[in-house]
């Protein structure tokens, strides 16, 4: 599992940065507020992501994902639960993994080895699967809600 304390937290701090998001570092052996799993998976409140040195990668730009993906009315209450329905949390897992593409250190292949170590299901069985197929329906959303461009891009912008 890629930990964000092996990785540079500035280029990761700038890509939340460029959605409006904060990372905000906690203390090791504190918890971390906002966190909906507990131990140590990121959290959210407000437009700030906190996340502790052995925070997986793969949860800060999940809770990121989520903060993009939810609408403004949600994103302004904030506090832990991100909710939303179940393409929304497809929609998510997909930005999650146009994320890690974004860091050199990360990349698609450990983003998606590191989504199926952690446990995320998809009914193909893996992630690489559903990428391949069923995901065609997050995709045809985020772009819908000008999260991705037509091309199926990062759009560098939030839900409206």
């Amino acid at each position: 599992m890629q930990l964000i304390g092996g990785l540079d937290r500035l280029l990761i701090a700038q890509l939340l940065g460029a959605y409006d998001l904060e990372l905000r570092l906690i203390a090791e052996g504190e918890s971390i507020p906002g966190s909906f799993w507990g131990d140590s998976e990121a959290g959210l409140r407000g437009s700030v992501l906190y996340a502790r040195l052995d925070t997986p990668l793969h949860s800060v730009l999940h809770e990121a994902a989520h903060f993009i993906c939810m609408t403004p009315e949600r994103r302004s209450g904030l506090d832990t639960d991100a909710g939303g329905d179940a393409l929304e949390e497809c929609g998510v897992c997909y930005v999650q993994i146009l994320l890690a593409e974004v860091l050199p250190q990360a990349g698609r292949a450990r983003a998606v080895a590191d989504m199926d170590a952690w446990g995320y299901s998809f009914r193909e069985g893996s992630t690489s699967a559903w990428l391949a197929g069923d995901a065609a329906d997050a995709r045809a959303w985020l772009i819908a809600k000008g999260v991705l461009t037509d091309e199926g891009e990062l759009s560098g912008e939030l839900r409206v």
